[in-house]
């Protein structure tokens, strides 16, 4: 009997998980790979057990929908169809000679390193947060929206008492409303584009007559907790000595800069702010894969144009978890098949693929629409620091540009130390590409995260030792 072709998926959210049922349904030995204790992803994310939540439920919706991927990987995981490997955090996917090597550090120390062998390769490794600085930002008690939702989610915490929810796209009216929800005062919701907006695409928003309904009942649930949504405005300053203790939120133009005489203060302890998403595309890159734009390309079938190489979810581009079911239900049939030797049937997919396309289109107009204001780099003050980690003012950035001519982020990076720090620059690298007024660039790094002297000391045929990666 021969051996069953083996599939690495990293990352069990939405895509991998949906992916990882499909393929292992269909004969493929699946190893499931992901950082965090739980499946879930941040979708899904669960409090820990300790916690004892007596209504889980609450904290989601879509809930039944986890039940299925949950249930489904507990039965597959039990089957021995489908390995899933939690704490494992991946530092590099490397390609061998026809097969994949996929290293992962250990448990929370991170001290130590495994490699999964596979016949192929799924990406669903989700996105992050964009973050933008602004005068005061690094207060204690100013998180991303997506933080203050993940805090509540497996901590059952508070970010604070009083909570301002800032910034522009769709995560704010969710993270608000559980917020709210959990206890907090939400003193307001601070939205920097303008919804009439959406009316010029009313032919895409009909086609979705569920996501408005979705957005109308998060609405109603703002207005039922009292709070109140200012539209075309942004929080320009969060002020406090040892921590937050108020921000300064101010109209927009239609040019996106501030309002004269528009400020006013409003008292908080917590500002969960966020500006978007953006897609994490590192281990893509180093395995050369095409990107299109910021996101991973990706065929009809989710294949890159890297031989054996799937994408699925957020990093194909940013659409909620309903695209990244769509994209992942997809990718799992299709590396079924072609571990098999044989073509998919688009008619076993094509569901899904209607799905993806409407959804694609759909997040396109929101994309459009929730883009943070074109001013927003006057606001920053010279004193502000951009990259927390190297601890890098804005000063020095324009300094490295007006006087030194730097034109590009690498060439910054160099004359200033702005994206050297822990994160390597996934959190300043869209501000930093801003205030440097050229597009952000992609970064090919052979490692996706940091990686202790001793992991690669110990591993002499590894991926430290290859040139091509380094």
């Amino acid at each position: 009997m021969s051996e069953r072709p083996r599939l690495a998926v990293i990352g069990a959210g939405p895509a991998g998980l949906v992916a990882a049922l499909a393929a292992a349904a269909r004969g493929v030995s699946v190893t499931l790979v992901d950082a965090a204790p739980e499946a879930g992803g941040q979708f899904y994310r669960q409090p820990a057990a300790g916690l004892g939540a007596r209504r889980p439920s609450a904290l989601h919706h879509q809930w039944r929908t986890w039940e299925r991927l949950r249930d489904g990987l507990a039965a597959h995981v039990r089957a021995g169809r489908i390995t899933h490997l939690t704490e494992h955090h991946v530092w590099c996917v490397e390609r061998e000679a026809a097969s994949f090597a996929v290293h992962a550090l250990l448990g929370p120390e991170q001290e130590e390193s495994v490699a999964v062998r596979a016949d192929a390769v799924l990406l669903a490794t989700g996105g992050y947060e964009k973050v933008l600085p602004f005068p005061g930002w690094t207060l204690p008690g100013v998180v991303t929206a997506g933080g203050a939702q993940a805090m509540l989610k497996s901590g059952l915490v508070l970010p604070g008492r009083t909570a301002v929810v800032a910034g522009t796209g769709p995560l704010l009216m969710p993270v608000a409303v559980g917020l709210a929800a959990a206890g907090a005062k939400v003193a307001a919701l601070v939205e920097s584009a303008d919804p009439r907006a959406f009316a010029r695409h009313a032919r895409v928003l009909a086609a979705h007559p569920d996501k408005l309904a979705e957005g109308a009942r998060y609405a109603a649930e703002l207005a039922r907790y009292g709070v109140r949504v200012h539209v075309r405005h942004t929080v320009v300053a969060a002020h406090g000595s040892d921590r937050l203790e108020a921000v300064t939120v101010a109209a927009l133009d239609t040019d996106g800069r501030v309002r004269e005489g528009s400020e006013w203060r409003v008292p908080c302890d917590s500002l969960a702010v966020g500006h978007g998403m953006l897609p994490h595309t590192d281990l893509a890159e180093t395995l050369g894969c095409r990107l299109d734009g910021v996101n991973v390309a990706v065929d009809d079938e989710q294949r890159t144009d890297v031989p054996g190489v799937w994408a699925a979810g957020e990093a194909t581009g940013i659409g909620g978890a309903a695209l990244s079911l769509a994209e992942g239900r997809i990718a799992g049939l299709s590396i079924a098949a072609r571990l098999d030797s044989r073509v998919p049937e688009r008619s076993s997919y094509a569901v899904a693929a209607k799905a993806r396309g409407g959804l694609r289109e759909f997040f396109a107009v929101v994309d459009k629409v929730c883009t943070p204001p074109d001013r927003w780099v006057e606001r920053v003050g010279d004193d502000t620091l951009v990259c927390r980690c190297e601890e890098v003012p804005a000063a020095a950035i324009r300094e490295a540009v007006d006087e030194l001519g730097a034109g590009d982020v690498r060439t910054v990076k160099l004359l200033t130390r702005a994206g050297m720090g822990w994160c390597q620059g996934r959190m300043c690298a869209p501000a930093v590409a801003g205030l440097a007024g050229c597009p952000p660039t992609a970064s090919r790094r052979p490692f996706a995260r940091p990686v202790p002297l001793g992991v690669l000391a110990r591993e002499p045929d590894g991926p430290a030792s290859r040139p091509d990666l380094l």
